[in-house]
């Protein structure tokens, strides 16, 4: 199985980034939308995950305590070499503690955490090959009025399935902070 760790969105926010794909999608745009129910702020990819390792998740998962805080998105932007629009995520001490958390945990059952600094964000589209969608999508953006803000109280565990038309996400454990 293919897993990765993430924060659900709150339904408005979901509504407002849908609101903006739906201003800026065309079907000729180059861009490959992603779907509104697969919207999540990544903790960690933890990619290709056999039995062993994911019996050693769960628990270490479900040690993890936190209290709810405050998520607050900022505009959307480009990962240009990547092909990727994204909303970005504001980082908070409370973010980043949770997802250094998250990466303590899954350590001991074999994961290795990404050498790049974190950046949350939630991808909202991709090219499908060249960089001329993202250009276009640049010009055609305008001003786009600030997100609502969430309270995040739990964290998930997804499966992962990718497709042609994108990747299909499963609920495999809720991880919430009353687990205290």
């Amino acid at each position: 199985m293919r897993l990765f760790i993430g924060i659900p969105l709150a339904a408005g926010v979901v509504e407002e980034l849908a609101a903006l794909r739906e201003r800026l999608q065309s079907p000729s745009d180059g861009l490959r939308w992603s779907d509104p129910a697969g919207w999540h702020i990544t903790l960690q990819f933890l990619g290709k995950t056999g039995a062993e390792q994911f019996a050693c998740l769960v628990p270490a998962l479900r040690r993890i305590t936190f209290s709810p805080f405050a998520i607050q998105l900022d505009p959307p932007g480009f990962f240009d070499r990547a092909g990727v629009f994204f909303a970005g995520v504001r980082l908070s001490p409370q973010l980043v503690r949770l997802q250094e958390l998250v990466v303590a945990a899954t350590r001991p059952c074999g994961f290795i955490p990404e050498d790049r600094p974190y950046h949350p964000h939630i991808t909202l589209a991709r090219t499908k090959g060249g960089r001329s969608a993202l250009t276009a999508l640049k010009r055609r953006i305008g001003a786009v009025k600030p997100f609502s803000g969430f309270t995040a109280d739990e964290f998930l565990l997804y499966e992962s399935f990718p497709g042609p038309g994108g990747s299909r996400y499963e609920v495999r454990e809720r991880l919430a902070e009353s687990q205290k």
